[in-house]
């Protein structure tokens, strides 16, 4: 059984080697464009490295010519001050010569590992712009801006700088063994017999602090969820009376975090006093046996010294290595993550498809299937035809599939069969751009960004003149609330909107389409923001916006769709009914309930 366990767990490492080193050579297909930065670093350190392997040498030389073999100690008439100022000299030489070739290989480290960095995050926010909606869709946003944000920064510092640290640390490690047994053979096997005692100490204590802060991790997401989840409920826990409830439950994980925090930052703290513990004791075995050696004539007092430097030396690069090892691997595990999004189909080319630039807004859709989950059917044998000018509002439950209807008009998803035709183009047989050109959008979840207010009204259309952005401002009655804002329509507001109400977001995203004047115009629960007096002026506007112009509209509130020249009534599906909101009354069925359902007393 434990042949077979440790079998399996050779293979399990092996297999992770192959991954590992399979990422790095990817990532190094980035930094290839770039191998003059890389070969330079790697000389500099080279060079850096031997010049400052060099100054224990001469160090021990200048004790050697104040303290020559076999004389008393500290004579003055035996120092040779020739020789101590030469020494001086060419140490000071090897320091700065030393010091700007470590300058060099620094700044070489930078350069390269900002331009692979900037390549990569490049082709990764090229990818999440490149890829169906329906990927975007099926993933956490917060993954997505962690990828493209933390997960690259970690691969700069893990590999990038990693790469550095761990060639450097094996130079170290070769040339210190290298110069040690030029001095004494015997002292330098009593090192290297004692340095794993220092790596194996190392790496003990960086597995429990590991797992100890993991362990915090968990427990600090879990205090963070349980604020936010208080802080943004609060009217709820008020009402409820749940204040003693959550203040008992966040005492516990608070208990919890301190205990793992506290185990965490024990573990921690033992990493430096252990490995120094031994190290301290490698010094102190060299020192003890150098002596001895040098008693016997067999070293001079500035071999001794030499030595003692570079076992100090020695010792060093392999604690550093083993940290930059666990950064190694999470950083692996960030390019993973980054590659399996590049790596992502993107969206079927439009390369030679036809780019229509007039639309004269009529819509067909035949026959038309379609299912986010293949084994959950939403749309069946849809058929519509939409005239140009017609308002078409489309109702019905949750779930039903209104704003599938949109996606598959604007072609976010493509439909599973059937076709869509506007202004008789198949969808399909033209370019995206050219279609979604035609459609203006106003969504329910609103969308603004950083900037000024005028900035985010001309967001489609940027080259727009200040009257032309005050006009769409009027008309979506936001012109009012904008003039009170600081510095009016230069006004920045923040990400998001900042401190504007819902409402008054709404009515910025509403200036933005009637700024582009669109063919078709979608509003998606456009108005549910907004409170009852702003919504009639409003849709006094979206009617003088639509007027002559294909729209299609969905809502929940009913009494906004009585002027739609055709309302569909969506029900798993599929239209159960459609016509006027005077003719749907009339039939008496299921659009009559909902509306009757809204206004029942």
């Amino acid at each position: 059984m434990i042949v077979r366990f440790t079998e399996k767990s050779v293979k399990f490492r092996i297999r992770g080697l192959k991954k590992m080193f399979k990422v790095i050579k990817r990532l190094f297909s980035y930094v290839k464009p770039h191998m003059a930065y890389f070969v330079l670093a790697v000389l500099s350190a080279f060079v850096g490295v031997l010049l400052s392997l060099f100054v224990p040498v001469l160090i021990g030389q200048g004790v050697d010519y104040m303290v020559p073999a076999g004389s008393e100690m500290f004579s003055i008439g035996k120092v040779d001050f020739t020789g101590v100022i030469r020494t001086l000299i060419i140490l000071t030489t090897v320091i700065i010569i030393s010091g700007i070739f470590q300058w060099i290989m620094a700044l070489c480290t930078n350069k390269l590992s900002y331009r692979t960095i900037k390549s990569l995050r490049t082709d990764v926010f090229d990818k999440l712009n490149a890829v169906p909606l329906k990927y975007i869709d099926g993933n956490s946003k917060g993954n997505l801006i962690n990828c493209v944000v933390n997960d690259i920064e970690i691969i700069s510092d893990g590999l990038l700088q990693g790469f550095t640290q761990i060639f450097t640390g094996v130079v170290t490690i070769i040339g210190t063994l290298a110069f040690m047994l030029t001095i004494n053979v015997k002292i330098t096997f009593i090192v290297v017999i004692m340095t794993p005692l220092s790596l194996i100490v190392a790496m003990t204590i960086t597995k429990l602090t590991h797992k100890a802060f993991t362990e915090q991790s968990i427990v600090r997401g879990d205090i963070s969820g349980l604020v936010e989840e208080m802080i943004g409920g609060q009217k709820v826990v008020k009402s409820f009376a749940y204040e003693s409830r959550a203040e008992q439950k966040f005492n516990e994980i608070n208990k919890d975090l301190g205990d793992k925090g506290a185990r965490a930052t024990f573990y921690s703290s033992l990493t430096n006093p252990s490995t120094r513990f031994v190290n301290n004791l490698i010094y102190a075995m060299v020192g003890v046996v150098g002596a001895l050696t040098a008693i016997k004539g067999l070293m001079t007092v500035g071999q001794i010294t030499s030595f003692l430097s570079y076992a100090n030396q020695y010792t060093k690069p392999f604690n550093e290595i083993s940290g930059v090892v666990a950064e190694l691997q999470n950083a692996v595990a960030s390019a993973e993550r980054v590659f399996k999004v590049i790596d992502e189909p993107a969206e079927i080319s439009d390369k030679g498809l036809e780019e229509p630039t007039e639309f004269d807004g009529t819509i067909e859709l035949d026959n038309v299937n379609f299912s986010y989950v293949p084994d959950r059917k939403l749309i069946q044998n849809f058929n519509l035809s939409v005239k140009q000018g017609q308002k078409i509002a489309i109702v019905g439950p949750t779930g039903c599939g209104k704003t599938t209807i949109i996606n598959l008009l604007l072609r976010f998803y493509d439909t599973d069969s059937g076709t869509i035709k506007v202004s008789g183009y198949d969808i399909k047989k033209i370019t995206r751009d050219s279609l979604r050109s035609m459609y203006g959008m106003v969504l329910q979840e609103t969308w603004l960004f950083s900037g000024t207010v005028a900035e985010n009204i001309a967001y489609g259309k940027p080259g727009a003149t200040r009257e032309e952005i005050i006009q769409a401002g009027k008309s979506a009655f936001a012109h009012s609330f904008i003039k009170r804002l600081p510095d009016g329509y230069d006004t920045m507001i923040g990400e998001d909107g900042g401190a504007l109400s819902q409402g008054q977001k709404q009515l910025l995203s509403i200036a933005r389409i009637m700024l582009i004047n669109p063919s078709v115009l979608i509003l998606d629960e456009a108005t549910s923001s907004i409170d009852i007096r702003t919504e009639q002026k409003v849709q006094q506007a979206f009617d003088r916006l639509t007027e002559g112009r294909t729209s299609f509209i969905i809502a929940h509130r009913l009494s906004t769709i009585k002027n739609a020249d055709m309302i569909l009534v969506m029900n798993n599906g599929n239209i159960v009914e459609q016509g006027t909101h005077k003719s749907l009354l009339e039939q008496g069925g299921f659009y009559a309930n909902l509306y009757n359902s809204q206004f029942a007393e």
